[in-house]
């Protein structure tokens, strides 16, 4: 990826953590929501957006609908506007489980040294 696609990444994960914060949507629970990471095409035409809640994956992908359907839009042209591009990427979000998976392995480790006795 291009210096520039990776910085434009970057800034809309930035922006997106608190436009998404601020949504008054009563169906979004923003604040356990995460953007974890957020991949743009090399020509800045689409951006995959990766959401995790720390409420599990089912909210990440409930929040993940209600974006996609109803605050798409107004997304897009608040980061069009805020980080002055010319045509703001396509938003596509996507639920992300990785918070969930990394809780479960602390969990691991922290259930295998208390066995060991080193806690």
């Amino acid at each position: 990826m291009s210096y520039k696609a990776d910085r434009t990444a970057e800034d809309i994960k930035r922006e997106l953590t608190v436009l998404i914060t601020q949504l008054k949507d009563p169906r979004l629970n923003t604040s356990l929501l995460t953007v974890v990471r957020t991949e743009v095409a090399h020509d800045l035409s689409s951006c995959k957006v990766y959401i995790s809640s720390l409420e599990g994956f089912a909210q990440a992908k409930a929040a993940c609908k209600v974006l996609s359907e109803g605050a798409k839009g107004y997304l897009r042209r608040e980061l069009g506007a805020k980080l002055d591009l010319r045509k703001a990427p396509e938003l596509r979000f996507i639920p992300d489980d990785s918070v969930e998976k990394s809780i479960a392995m602390f969990q691991k480790l922290y259930d295998a040294e208390k066995k060991d006795g080193t806690v």
